[in-house]
């Protein structure tokens, strides 16, 4: 749906904004089902549910404010510390599933419940993004044949593109209750639409429940069932989980395994030093502006099925220099400064027609990589934060200057020179100009000597960054042109994929037109699951000869 940013209210209150993608803004229909959806959501009030705060359906770029929890998401959790003790579990869906309760009381399905919109806070689970899916399948994008919503947790009627009721939350729940659990899909581990479609199939082919916890299992038959009219409502499910928890479900301080606490514990510090980093910058200046910090609001590690992205469309590009319109003013947030760490995914169309094997095509790139629309202006000859992965005609086009024809030959100008880049923490952008060559710890984004950067978030590369096969001037260049890599790599994909590698040779053209090759000499991993790692390069630079 859109890219998620940290901001403050003007009383130093910390909210999570979402700016809504811009080929659904492009859609009138989109904009008045998101007025229509947003209203209904901010009507929602519930223990365990995170409320919608603000709202504006009439800018370039629509978007909606959220009261900030700073939890970690379960996806993440699962990723890092594993499946949950069952009574967590248990407690953890009871919890969800009185929240529901309240969300289908207002009217409203949530219709993309899964582990990334689900908070792990220390007084219990938290659930976002209810009801605001529903808005964008009256676009075009779903009109011609896609879908909105995570395949891996949809209901078998969404799946099909039969009716969505309440009943279709109860489902995704019951998979989250299996996955958060035991770490297994009660459909496998396939591929995103391998597993829709064999939840597509649950009337004649049920999962197999066999292997699941016993105090779990009558609780997943009866969530898991194909027929909605089957399945409890969100009150009969707490109770189910009551009565399998043996207790009252009131997760208090503790209720966590303490590793997972301890991460809470440490997003909240965290959240404390930038809001009193804030405070102190206003006081400072004497009018009560504030610089804002970035933070991390949520990062589902790339390629995992507890993290998959909603399934969405990618944008199309932007018009070049193009400025967003002056617009109302936000009634609870700032927006100046907020800086993008999280996107949304690809768009899986089922195919019809001209494929005849029935398997899904993604449009774009993929779920890892997935663009996410920009929140400004971008600046000229530089990718925004949130651009779409580079790919070689594109990234050329961006920066001709970059990827012009080479001249015949190079000059070294220096060789082997060392470079230390991060770990980086949280509120600091690092900041490398390879021409310098210089590496700032607390650097700028719209440095525009710089042709990376890198933040707790991710990693972006202003100009075409490419692995070449050689460290000759001629193999370097030949891969800037050829085989570029994404222009972001996410904090998840760094640490989970290991994309850049010990050994690995990295080239680019720089903002000066000279060719840049790096060397990895050293991956030093930080000993903390989301923060991503330290690396050691040894950079040469050639100038054009003649």
């Amino acid at each position: 749906m859109g890219s998620v940013y940290l901001s403050c209210t003007r009383g130093n209150q910390p909210v999570a904004l979402k700016v809504i993608r811009r080929e659904f803004a492009g859609d009138a229909e989109f904009r008045r089902r998101f007025q229509h959806e947003v209203r209904a959501a901010q009507q929602v009030r519930g223990y365990h549910l995170v409320p919608v705060l603000d709202h504006d359906a009439s800018g370039e770029q629509p978007w909606l404010a959220s009261a900030y929890v700073p939890g970690v998401p379960l996806d993440e959790a699962l990723a890092a510390y594993g499946p949950l003790p069952v009574p967590v579990a248990l407690q953890l869906v009871g919890c969800v599933a009185q929240g529901l309760a309240s969300v289908h009381a207002a009217g409203v399905v949530h219709r993309d419940l899964k582990p990334a919109n689900i908070l792990l806070g220390v007084s219990g689970p938290w659930v976002i993004d209810f009801g605001i899916a529903r808005a964008a399948e009256a676009t075009q994008l779903t009109r011609s044949g896609g879908f909105i919503g995570t395949p891996q947790f949809m209901s078998p009627e969404h799946g099909t593109g039969a009716e969505v009721t309440p009943a279709a939350d109860v489902f995704s729940l019951g998979l989250i209750a299996a996955v958060a659990a035991t770490g297994r899909h009660p459909y496998g581990s396939g591929g995103a639409l391998t597993v829709a479609t064999q939840i597509a199939n649950t009337e004649l082919r049920p999962p197999d429940l066999t292997g699941y916890p016993e105090q779990l299992r009558p609780l997943l038959e009866r969530t898991l069932a194909a027929d909605p009219a089957a399945r409890p409502t969100p009150t009969e499910l707490a109770e189910l989980c009551e009565r399998a928890f043996g207790a009252a479900l009131q997760p208090r301080d503790g209720w966590l395994p303490a590793p997972l606490a301890a991460a809470v514990a440490e997003r909240e510090r965290a959240m404390d030093r930038l809001l009193a980093a804030r405070t102190a910058v206003a006081a400072g200046d004497g009018r009560g502006a504030a610089t804002y910090v970035p933070t991390q609001v949520s990062g589902p590690p790339g390629g995992d099925m507890h993290g998959a992205p909603t399934q969405t469309a990618p944008p199309p590009e932007a018009p070049a220099g193009a400025r967003p319109p002056r617009r109302r003013a936000p009634l609870a947030v700032a927006l100046a400064a907020a800086l993008t760490v999280v996107a949304a995914g690809t768009t899986w169309i089922l195919s019809g027609g001209d494929d005849k094997s029935g398997t899904a095509v993604a449009a774009g790139t993929s779920p890892t990589n997935a663009p996410a629309p920009a929140a400004g202006p971008a600046t000229p000859g530089k990718q925004p934060a949130d651009a779409p992965p580079a790919t070689a005609s594109a990234t050329a086009s961006a920066t001709a200057s970059a990827t012009a024809t080479p001249k015949r030959g190079y000059e070294p100008v220096f060789v082997d020179r060392p470079l230390l880049i991060g770990p980086p923490v949280v509120g600091a952008i690092i900041t490398v100009d390879l021409d310098t060559p210089k590496v700032v710890p607390s650097g700028d984004v719209s440095d525009h000597e710089a042709e990376f950067w890198y933040l707790l978030q991710l990693m972006h590369f202003r100009t075409p960054m490419a692995k070449s096969p050689g460290t000759s001037p001629e193999q370097c260049r030949q891969a800037v042109d050829t085989a570029p890599l994404p222009a972001e790599l996410s904090n998840s994909v760094l640490i989970d994929q290991k994309p850049l590698k010990k050994g690995d040779v990295l080239c680019t053209v720089t903002d000066k037109g000279n060719l840049a090759m790096l060397k990895i000499t050293d991956v030093k991993p930080t000993g903390q699951p989301f923060d991503p790692p330290a690396y050691g390069f040894l950079l040469t630079l050639w100038k054009p000869a003649g």
